[in-house]
Order: C-alpha cells, then sequence, then structure tokens
C-alpha cells in the first residue's frame, strides 16, 4: 500500500490595502479554483499581480518586485488618502489547516532614498507568531528594513516552506506572437508570455518532457482539423521549434512550424504545457482567448482534474460565459470586481441573493446568471460616431 500523500497547501485567503485598484482593505477567500470576473480595468489582472509580487519578492526581492513594475507611483493606489503604506497579506494552508501559514508585508517608499522600505512583516504558523518586524535590531539599524525576511535565507529558516511556497506561484499568459519572434530567448528566463516558452520546453528533462507532449498530442488531435502530431525540433542554428503535422490528400503529411500556427494553437500548446508541469498555485490570464468555445467549455474540467489529482490550485481571469457554463462550478469559487470612483470591491457570486436563486432554484449556469454583475454599468450605450 502506497503512504497518503500529505495535502498540497493552497492560497486560503489574500489581502490587499492600497494595492493598485483596491483602496480596500480588500479580503479574498480561495478555494483551490478560482475565476476572477469584471468590467475591464476592474482589476482582475491586478489581483494575480499581488500574488506575483509576494513571488517576485520572495524569490528576487522586495527592491526588484517593486522595481519591475515601475516604483511605488505604480503600484500605489491612486484612491489612497493617507500614507499608511500599502499592504498585502496572504493565508496559505490546506482544507483542513487554512491558516497554516500567514504573511503580511507593509511597505512604502523611503522619504529621502525614494526605494521600498518595510514598515510591517509578520509571519505566523497557526496561531503562533514566527516573526513581528520592525524589531529590535531594524530599530537599532533601519538600513534593514530596506529587505523582507522573506526573501533572505540566512533569516528565513523558520519559515523558509513558506518562502518556497511562494516562490513557487506560476503566471501564464502566452502572447504568440513573441513565441514566433526568431529573437524570442535573448534576455528572457521565465518569461510568463511566452517569450522562452520553446527554450523551456527543450531544457525538460527529456523522458519528462516526451510523456508531455505525448498527453498534448492527444488533445490537439481532437482540438484541431487533421492534426497528427507535434515534436520538438532543433535547426542547424541551433534554436528549437515546435513542428506539427498535418494529414492531408498526399501520402506524407504536411508540416508546420510554430510560426505558421494559429494564436489559437499556441495559446492552447501553452496552456496544456502548463497544466502538465505541476507545481504551486497557476494564475490564467483569459485562457478563453483565440480558442473555440466547444473548447473553453472543457477548461474547467481540466482544472478541477489538475487539483484533484495534484492538489495544484488554479486561478482565472476571465469574460467568458461558455468557460462559466460548466455546471461543476460553485458559486463560492467566481469571485466579482465591482469598481467605482473610490475603488474596486471583490464579491463572491455567492453573496448574490438573486444569483443563487437563479443558480440554484432556476436551473442557469453560473455564467449566464452572474456575468451581468461583471458588465460595465453604461454598456448598453457604448457607441462610436464616425
Amino acid at each position: 500500500m502506497k503512504p497518503s500523500r500529505a495535502p498540497q497547501m493552497f492560497i486560503t485567503a489574500m489581502h490587499m490595502h492600497h494595492w493598485r485598484n483596491f483602496r480596500g482593505p480588500v479580503d479574498v477567500r480561495l478555494r483551490r479554483r478560482a475565476f476572477l470576473i469584471g468590467p475591464n480595468a476592474s482589476g482582475k489582472s491586478n489581483v494575480l499581480d499581488a500574488l506575483r509580487f509576494l513571488r517576485d519578492t520572495a524569490g528576487q526581492g522586495l527592491k526588484e518586485a517593486v522595481r519591475t513594475r515601475g516604483g511605488m507611483g505604480e503600484i500605489r493606489t491612486l484612491q489612497a488618502r493617507t500614507p499608511a503604506g500599502l499592504k498585502l497579506g496572504v493565508h496559505v494552508g490546506t482544507d483542513d489547516t487554512p491558516q497554516m501559514w500567514t504573511y503580511v508585508l507593509r511597505f512604502r517608499n523611503h522619504p529621502q532614498k525614494h526605494l521600498p522600505v518595510v514598515m510591517e512583516e509578520e509571519v505566523r504558523r497557526r496561531d503562533e507568531l514566527v516573526l513581528k518586524r520592525p524589531d529590535a535590531a531594524d530599530r537599532g539599524d533601519p538600513e534593514r528594513l530596506a529587505q523582507t525576511y522573506l526573501e533572505q535565507i540566512v533569516v528565513n529558516q523558520d519559515f523558509r516552506d513558506l518562502a518556497e511556497f511562494l516562490k513557487s506561484i506560476r503566471y501564464l499568459h502566452i502572447v504568440p506572437h513573441l513565441v514566433r519572434d526568431p529573437e524570442r530567448s535573448i534576455g528572457r528566463h521565465d518569461d510568463p508570455f511566452g517569450g522562452d516558452f520553446l527554450e523551456k520546453v527543450a531544457s525538460t528533462p527529456t523522458k519528462t518532457r516526451d510523456a508531455r507532449l505525448r498527453k498534448i498530442n492527444n488533445a490537439l488531435k481532437i482540438a484541431i482539423p487533421q492534426f497528427d502530431s507535434l515534436t520538438l525540433q532543433q535547426d542547424a542554428g541551433g534554436r528549437w521549434h515546435l513542428e506539427a503535422r498535418f494529414s492531408h490528400w498526399r501520402h506524407s503529411a504536411a508540416r508546420q512550424y510554430e510560426r505558421s500556427f494559429s494564436d489559437g494553437t499556441l495559446r492552447l500548446i501553452g496552456l496544456l504545457w502548463s497544466v502538465a508541469e505541476g507545481g504551486g498555485p497557476l494564475l490564467l490570464e483569459e485562457p478563453e482567448l483565440a480558442l473555440h468555445d466547444a473548447l473553453v467549455r472543457h477548461l474547467p474540467r481540466f482544472m478541477a482534474r489538475m487539483h484533484t489529482k495534484s492538489g495544484r490550485q488554479v486561478l482565472v481571469t476571465t469574460h467568458s460565459a461558455a468557460l462559466l457554463a460548466d455546471a461543476g462550478i460553485g458559486l463560492d469559487e467566481v469571485h466579482v470586481l465591482d469598481p467605482d470612483s473610490q475603488g474596486t470591491e471583490i464579491k463572491v457570486g455567492r453573496s448574490y441573493p438573486d444569483v443563487r436563486a437563479m443558480v440554484e432554484e432556476g436551473g442557469l449556469s453560473i455564467g449566464t446568471a452572474l456575468l451581468p454583475k461583471a458588465a460595465p454599468a453604461n454598456a448598453d450605450q457604448f457607441r462610436f460616431d464616425f
């Protein structure tokens, strides 16, 4: 008998205050699968970026996480009315222990140096306080506040499991023209937009890579007409390419390289690879883009099988009624972003009594019942005079 595997941790809740669209404070409880819906520019991508920010802080440091986003002026909400700083926090745990770990980070710009400094950093394991900053050493040497303990391996021993978990967060939003670009890999590493996607596939151990490509092949044969096979090939210049073969009237199959693939094909390959890859929480940005609704309807089942098999969490932004038509999606898995002049609020689908009635009593899909709540307020008046 195989020993039972410990449940994989996931982000059970997150907190944002003065982060981008969220003047807050905003608290969101999360399941192993979560869908974020709302009008354009309401902050769906910024929810995902809050988690990416914590990942980048753990892996690259607070200063670099702020710098790559254009500085504090780009990430601190325009609606902020106090100098209280910007605050992010997460609970990480399992279904049985949702607050196995708690991490809170509050920071601001140094008034003279214009660099981020830690105002508060707290770590708890269950109810036990592991770290509370600023501490006596910080007060004696304020320069220490330029770094979090999260990013420093010499001081995060007591909560390194949490740091490693945050570093395992993955974000994917394949931009097809970056995959097709022959200069795609120059200066890029772990590019979430696919700039180094082919090099990433090529660097995967052969046995693992071939197993994943076989699974992708099986899916593509159903999704793409006349598709026969997908392989990874290297040209004379050492660059890697995806080669697809298509059946047609001739005896030998026709060949195409990724530069000839449709946007939908490239995005689907990237999505299937990321699902097969495993690891920590997966953040997906509008996976329905360039895909037919007949395929999009199956994506929630892929996600459900993924976290059933591995426990991996997936958070998705979407505008798609087809994606939300799956009967297995629960009202507590869908979050509606509701913006106004004071910032964006986030409401769980179950909080709308009329939506609950339409879904639980009327039999409507969640997409049909809930997407109107996520539409722009004056969408019916949208027009453009030529």
